[in-house]
């Protein structure tokens, strides 16, 4: 059976282990933006930067930033959870994507992961979700992401009406001195 919102949702130890890369499973009663075409967006999570990630009709996931950021980041619910596991700080690879290059976003995302805070707790997460759910690494996660951000065709806009632009960033690591020293 594929993975599901609801079925993942039963499952309260794996929920927990999510909290570690601060994912929740508690949507907003309320959304504050639209998506054109969507009268009512699925909320199905949110992330401690009050990000909310959206099940779209088409079964993708989209990413709406409280920074006026959005776009479709997994092909799936179950691309997103092995997004979320393999790369806790996808977002930031999207922040030093360059303008969305792909060679920077897998140097991006190889610096990030020399950076993890606590690596040991990161690991241990990533093991006790992917053995609980039966979910295989992706091969290439900073690959499909690149792809679902690229080929992402949401409008989201603000209360206002204002479209919330693209998730790739200007940034490189080159711009951070620590990603910059960690990618060396």
């Amino acid at each position: 059976m594929p993975l599901s919102p609801e079925s993942l949702s039963a499952n309260s130890e794996v929920v927990a282990w999510l909290g570690t890369f601060d994912l929740s499973f508690e949507p907003d009663e309320e959304p504050w933006f639209a998506i054109d075409g969507i009268e009512k967006p699925r909320q199905i999570a949110s992330d401690a930067s009050g990000g909310a990630f959206v099940l779209r009709p088409a079964l993708d996931v989209l990413y709406v930033s409280s920074e006026g950021r959005a776009g479709v980041i997994a092909e799936d619910f179950e691309a997103f959870i092995q997004l979320v596991v393999a790369c806790p700080y996808w977002l930031d690879i999207l922040k030093f994507s360059a303008g969305g290059d792909l060679a920077e976003m897998r140097r991006a995302a190889r610096a990030l992961e020399a950076t993890l805070d606590d690596q040991d707790e990161v690991n241990q997460a990533r093991e006790e979700i992917r053995g609980a759910l039966n979910l295989p690494e992706p091969d290439d996660p900073v690959g499909a992401l690149y792809e679902a951000v690229a080929a992402s065709d949401a409008i989201v806009r603000t209360t206002d009406g204002s479209p919330f632009t693209t998730l790739f960033n200007r940034f490189s690591i080159d711009s951070n001195p620590m990603l910059r020293n960690a990618a060396a």
